[in-house]
């Protein structure tokens, strides 16, 4: 007889239990029955165990693991040769899930304090900077190690469905974005079947719960897309942020012409050097992009540097791409290399301590040529928000221009079908070019007619 069987026959026997004097002389066994049976019956009742079912455990049977056990061990397996930017995801999906999936001890620490520990130390590998654990940050995940519920509890609806809506909620409460919950869900269904391989669990609990995230915007808001006159405005602007003598616009005016010019993304950008460029005096020119310097923190990174030098995005290690470069950015790079030099490594682009350039440095050189480029009534709409919005305004100048879209996608380091669905978007005002057309037509069609000519005719 198995412990299902076992199970429902003391069931029965506690139901066909007569009242009164037999349920009180029966009292003390009732209770020995329960605490040796009443955990087990909550959880048989919600894996599907009572219904003879089996799957949800694993082949060495019910798992002992705590999800925080099992998520630190995920954590270190998943870590060595991962790009800095996932391992950072990462420890952000099992931060917010480990929070979901622990009980409400007395003790709890504060929201700060769990994530901080949990972000900083128990989903991170130790690197080239390695420093002591504070006391406090000891503490908490002491009191995450005792409050964390076990693996298999995932099998509960209710609690599958929480942790699922735990991805939804931002640290103020408010909604993520969709890639947010997208990205994190993904790092979940994958620790979930890491799970099963490990023999953890016996089936996806996940599969029980109906839960969808939001259908994310696919294609490019078309108002962030810039025209030529208004970039040209934009990257003007860069060379007045900042007094002239610290050049600190000046140095990144060729940094968002290669965005807008080129198609670059700013990881791609950063990583420019002179060695894969040609720079002819007249004519196009040529870069070859190999490389990105994507800014992930020191924490996440194998060097212990705030960039991660990878390859190209979605492309095989090694992979090159070559990007015709147009005469206007060939000119604003030689004059950029006249003016600052170049980097040790050769990088056009760079801090005045020759660093590799951080987000937050261009994305505030950023914010200010656009208040200074653009007039009120614009500056208040998304147009070129972001640095990366120039990039899609050169996608959509191309597509506009009537360039082959594979031809496009392959400057671009997309595929033709992303291109299409993304980035297919034109200029900012290509209304205007249509409108003049049909207005051209409709007024052909505007002068009195003349009835005796058609008569004649």
């Amino acid at each position: 007889m198995d412990s299902n069987e076992q199970l429902g026959g003391a069931l029965w026997d506690f139901a066909a239990q007569p009242r009164g004097d037999v349920w009180q002389s029966r009292g003390s066994a009732v209770a020995d029955l329960a605490g040796e049976f009443g955990a087990e019956l909550v959880r048989a009742l919600r894996v599907g165990l009572a219904q003879g079912s089996t799957a949800t455990y694993g082949p060495r049977g019910p798992s002992r693991l705590s999800w925080y056990g099992f998520a630190t061990e995920y954590a270190r397996a998943h870590w060595p040769g991962r790009a800095a930017k996932t391992r950072d995801e990462v420890s952000d999906a099992l931060t917010a899930i480990t929070l979901a999936m622990c009980w409400d001890l007395p003790g709890r620490p504060n929201e700060r304090l769990l994530r901080r520990a949990l972000r900083h130390w128990a989903f991170v590998l130790p690197g080239q900077v390695q420093r002591e654990m504070p006391a406090e940050d000891r503490l908490v995940l002491q009191w995450v190690a005792k409050a964390s519920r076990p693996l298999v509890d995932l099998h509960d609806p209710i609690l599958a469905r929480d942790v699922l809506e735990s991805l939804r909620r931002k640290l103020d409460g408010g909604e993520a974005a969709v890639e947010t919950m997208r990205r994190k869900r993904k790092v979940l269904v994958h620790a979930v079947h890491y799970a099963m391989e490990r023999g953890e669990l016996g089936s996806n609990p996940l599969e029980k719960v109906r839960w969808r995230l939001p259908k994310p915007a696919v294609s490019v808001d078309p108002r962030v897309v810039a025209n030529p006159h208004q970039a040209r405005d934009l990257l003007s602007a860069v060379s007045y942020v900042g007094g002239y003598r610290r050049a600190r616009g000046r140095r990144l005016v060729g940094l968002f012409a290669g965005m807008y010019y080129a198609g670059l993304r700013p990881e791609e950008a950063i990583a420019v050097a002179l060695p894969d460029c040609r720079l002819p005096r007249t004519g196009w020119g040529r870069l070859i992009v190999h490389r990105t310097l994507p800014q992930a923190g020191k924490r996440w990174t194998d060097t212990g540097h705030y960039h991660d030098e990878r390859g190209l995005k979605n492309r095989p290690p090694g992979e090159t791409r070559v990007v015709p470069l147009p005469p206007h950015l060939v000119t604003l790079w030689r004059e950029s290399v006249a003016t600052f030099g170049t980097a040790e490594d050769g990088r056009l682009f760079f801090s005045e301590r020759g660093g590799i350039l951080s987000y937050t440095a261009f994305h505030h050189v950023w914010r200010e040529a656009r208040a200074l480029a653009l007039p009120p009534a614009l500056a208040a709409t998304p147009l070129a928000k972001r640095p990366y919005d120039l990039r899609h305004s050169a996608l959509s100048t191309w597509l506009c221009a009537g360039a082959d879209p594979a031809e496009v996608a392959q400057r671009a380091g997309n595929s033709v079908e992303v291109l299409l669905t993304r980035y297919a978007k034109c200029l900012y005002d290509r209304q205007s070019i249509n409108n003049q057309r049909i207005e051209g037509l409709l007024s052909a069609y505007d002068q009195p007619r003349d009835l005796d000519e058609e008569l004649r005719g």
